[in-house]
């Protein structure tokens, strides 16, 4: 049974679901669905088409599943879903999707937003991300999993971030940015592997040096960036990390890469 505070306002419609606990003031709109567990505190608002995953606790002033900041949304029905157990801050956003977009936001598994991050429209944001404060998201902008991204970092629309990937505080990105690598600067650069972040998580050191083997193959070998690519992919076809981090590459296309600094 949900614990509903009686200054709230659960609009008919909404599903809400065992052991919910819904704060003083905030406002669930009646097409959004809260999975078991999850913690609402007061003033929170959750807006339209929006799932809230099993677990998640929701701090003040959040706000979820609001429209859009895109002038082509028309008020259609798009979608927010936010995976379960993730912890979402104080004045933290995120926006639903676009028509000419996705038509849906996604937040994955064990995610953390902390105060005033903000994700737009249409992104995927993967499991056990962290968003420290004030770290933006443009629109359709695509985050691996166990990515950090420091305070007041800006992610230009349509970048993807890698995997594990560590972007530095105040850091403006405008290209994607290669899975393991750590990329810093007003206007990012590259400043090598997040390796840091890589024996937090338990890569052993053959990995981690196949990896740094391979970054410096990439981004310092002769001939185009396919041909190093290639090279890379041939020699290390047995490492997981370094072709997932080939792969990524290859679907980025003519995208650009932040490279590393000179």
């Amino acid at each position: 049974m949900a614990d509903i505070h009686r200054t709230a306002i659960v609009e008919d419609g909404a599903r809400i679901g065992e052991g919910v606990r819904i704060g003083p003031y905030s406002i669930i709109e009646r097409d959004a669905v809260i999975e078991d567990g999850v913690v609402i505190h007061s003033h929170v608002v959750i807006s339209g088409h929006t799932t809230i995953g099993a677990g998640t606790q929701l701090y003040p002033f959040a706000a979820i599943g609001g429209p859009p900041q895109d002038t082509s949304y028309k008020g259609e029905p798009t979608t927010v879903i936010v995976g379960p157990n993730c912890i979402i801050r104080e004045h933290a956003t995120i926006n639903r999707g676009t028509m000419r977009g996705r038509g849906e936001t996604r937040v994955g598994a064990q995610c953390f937003m902390m105060v005033a991050s903000h994700v737009a429209h249409d992104c995927i944001v993967h499991d056990r991300v962290v968003l420290v404060n004030n770290a933006t998201l443009g629109g359709h902008v695509e985050v691996g999993e166990h990515a950090i991204l420091g305070g007041l970092a800006a992610i230009q629309q349509h970048c993807r971030i890698g995997a594990h990937a560590f972007i530095g505080g105040l850091s403006g990105v405008n290209s994607d940015v290669i899975p393991f690598a750590s990329a810093i600067g007003e206007r990012a650069e590259l400043g090598g592997l997040n390796v840091v972040g890589l024996k937090r998580r338990g890569f052993d050191r053959p990995t981690i040096h196949a990896l740094r083997a391979a970054y410096q193959a990439i981004f310092t070998g002769g001939g185009t960036r396919a041909e190093r690519v290639e090279r890379v992919a041939e020699k290390y076809p047995d490492v997981p990390p370094v072709m997932m981090m080939v792969e990524f590459i290859k679907k980025s296309g003519d995208r650009p890469l932040c490279s590393p600094r000179a």
